[in-house]
């Protein structure tokens, strides 16, 4: 499929209510439960999908529209979030999620995105050019991405406990 940007938006708008749903009204158990170490827990995701809203997604897309491939991108910090949610509950980072995401596209429908402009190009630090539709296209993958993972942590909470079903249940094996 190539990228659309009105069914691009549409995983972008849902993804707050997926997790919310999701996880909401979950016990802590649930949400610091990971795969194991270096692994990462619904908590940790939600972090991590906050500080990707605050510094990669819409402030790169503005560096490609004022900048191109004259500004490469900041670095992203992948763990910037153990730091960042410590002492905030799952709750709490739920509802930051929701209303960064919805500032996030409120800005994406002020840069009027044309055919044109999506194409425009910038520097990624280590990938090289890039362009706006790849950066908006990788947003929506990153979201239903960190969805599955989510859904995977949790599943394999109960590794075990299904017992012989476990061969019927590919969530388990991946």
């Amino acid at each position: 499929m190539e990228f659309q940007l009105d069914q691009a938006k549409e995983i972008l708008r849902c993804t707050p209510a997926t997790l919310n749903s999701l996880l909401h009204h979950l016990s802590n158990e649930w949400a610091i439960s990971n795969e194991g170490p270096d692994s990462w827990s619904p908590f940790d995701v939600m972090g991590h999908l906050i500080h990707g809203e605050e510094s990669d997604w819409i402030p790169r897309a503005k560096i490609i529209l004022e900048y191109g491939e004259g500004r490469p991108f900041e670095p992203f910090d992948r763990f910037a979030m153990f730091e960042k949610s410590r002492g905030k509950s799952l709750s709490d980072l739920l509802a930051m999620f929701e209303r960064l995401r919805t500032e996030s596209l409120k800005e994406l429908e002020k840069m009027n995105l044309t055919p044109e402009i999506l194409r425009k190009r910038g520097r990624h630090p280590e990938l090289g050019v890039v362009t706006l539709s790849q950066l908006l296209s990788t947003w929506v993958v990153h979201d239903l991405g960190h969805v599955g993972q989510i859904v995977r942590v949790m599943a394999k909470q109960y590794d075990e406990a299904v017992g012989a079903w476990r061969d019927y249940l590919p969530v388990l094996s991946k």
